[in-house]
């Protein structure tokens, strides 16, 4: 496995889901606390539950700080940014919903990836459905708290096949592994699939079917 490309995922990973955390928080009207906390509970929060699960304790975000800051250092810069800003422009709604948008499916894609890797570094290579959970979890898992912290119903259970294009993801990297393929091949057909698939069901707006309310 190559762990230069793997550090470089993780850090792509780390700087796109605490930019989404910030922007959350930005628009959710919290305080500088609030909006670092929405950070790093993003861009760390799947790699802690995937830790917890594969029992590597205590998590990674704890024993090496260096992507904490790294969110941090991007929550305080999203911060600085719009701090002129009380209230969104209208003219710039459309920007902000776009880079959200990018940022959130680079960090799922990057994270789906990586979750996938560190299954296999932790001896799951032959279990193709472990190696999708543990990718699976790492790609949503930050989203999922940063929602719920933010009051808000998590991306995966309404929005643009989110996490069928986690699973997709973590399924094409974990079966490339399994039969050989070379890991940064694997790595990069993961990452492109969830891009693909996100960006594809963006823009056709797909969905998966749900009963709408009466009004």
């Amino acid at each position: 496995m190559s762990w230069d490309a793997l550090g470089f995922i993780d850090l792509i990973g780390t700087i796109a889901f605490a930019i989404s955390g910030a922007f959350v928080g930005v628009r959710k009207e919290m305080d500088l606390f609030g909006i670092n906390m929405l950070a790093v509970t993003t861009a760390c929060g799947g790699g802690v539950l995937r830790d917890l699960i594969v029992n590597n304790t205590p998590p990674l975000m704890f024993t090496d700080p260096f992507y904490v800051a790294v969110a941090l250092v991007c929550a305080n810069a999203v911060f600085l940014l719009l701090k002129r800003h009380r209230h969104m422009p209208a003219r710039l709604v459309p920007v902000y919903d776009r880079t959200l948008f990018w940022f959130d499916t680079l960090g799922l894609a990057a994270f789906t990836v990586d979750g996938v890797m560190i299954g296999v570094s932790c001896g799951y290579g032959d279990n193709l459905f472990f190696l999708s959970f543990l990718g699976f979890l790492t790609g949503v898992g930050g989203g999922v708290l940063r929602d719920v912290l933010s009051d808000q119903i998590p991306d995966i259970f309404r929005k643009h096949i989110y996490a069928l294009a986690a699973i997709a993801g973590a399924l094409v990297s974990g079966a490339l592994l399994k039969y050989g393929v070379q890991a940064r091949l694997s790595m990069a057909a993961g990452f492109i699939t969830v891009l693909l698939l996100r960006v594809l069901a963006a823009h056709y707006r797909w969905n998966l079917p749900k009963i709408e309310a009466e009004s």
